[in-house]
């Protein structure tokens, strides 16, 4: 069944579900409001991951005409907003919803990647730092590696090895990680570890342009040069164009 018709469904078993208690309406009881604010939120964010963020206004809208100050569907309406390149009022939607609810590591972790998307680093870092403060969060290893991206393009090299190592001692698959601590390892000249980094990347993602280019460098450097031309003719063929292509050239 489609995700969409799933929690339409939802919606209207809730609302079914109301009307054979008794009630005149479904929405006269907290109860039946809240029940369908949640549903309305869940069909919103449902139709928002299936790259429909038109759609998605309609639930989410009726979920603010019952509680215009609902964290998550401000917060829903805040990721519909950056996918639809509008920052400004992405923005507006963050700060309600987190005017509700301050303190919410998710919320606070979802601001924090936008501000870093629109290139504020030092704004996303405090957030970030904000977030990994609830030790009980269930995806707190996410926020650390989105710190130690963050700390990397603020040029604070050892931050960012601190806050990547964390998010791998929290959860060891993380392939974004991995492949960061790859490269600082190589960049800091310590090949066997950047080896074993790198290595655990591949075994939980595909390769990228900028994978391969590293995979080159470290195979190179390991005096592997079948691997090292393999991975080279990968980075030619599927990412001819991009600037690590042009730097794997320029390395030859």
């Amino acid at each position: 069944m489609p995700l969409r018709l799933a929690l339409l469904l939802l919606v209207t078993g809730l609302v079914a579900g109301c009307v054979s208690s008794g009630h005149d309406s479904p929405l006269q009881t907290d109860k039946g409001r809240d029940e369908a604010r949640v549903a309305y939120v869940q069909l919103g964010l449902g139709y928002l991951r299936q790259g429909m963020s038109e759609q998605a206004k309609v639930p989410l809208k009726k979920a603010l005409e019952l509680d215009r100050d609902d964290a998550d569907a401000n917060a829903a309406l805040a990721l519909v907003f950056q996918a639809q390149a509008e920052p400004e009022l992405a923005d507006r939607y963050f700060h309600k919803a987190l005017a509700s609810r301050p303190a919410d590591p998710r919320l606070l972790n979802n601001y924090g990647s936008f501000l870093f998307e629109q290139k504020r680093y030092d704004l996303a870092s405090r957030y970030f730092q904000q977030a990994t403060t609830d030790t009980l969060y269930p995806e707190r290893s996410r926020v650390f590696e989105n710190l130690g991206v963050t700390s990397l393009r603020l040029g604070q090299r050892n931050s960012a090895r601190q806050q990547l190592e964390k998010a791998l001692h929290l959860n060891n698959r993380q392939p974004r990680a991995l492949l960061e601590m790859a490269e600082l390892s190589y960049e800091d000249r310590h090949y066997v570890p950047a080896r074993d980094y790198y290595e655990r990347f591949s075994l939980l993602s595909g390769q990228n342009a900028r994978s391969l280019l590293l995979g080159v460098r470290l195979a190179t450097v390991h005096e592997e040069h079948d691997t090292a031309a393999r991975f080279g003719q990968q980075l030619e063929r599927l990412y001819p164009g991009t600037p690590e292509y042009q730097q794997y050239l320029s390395e030859q």
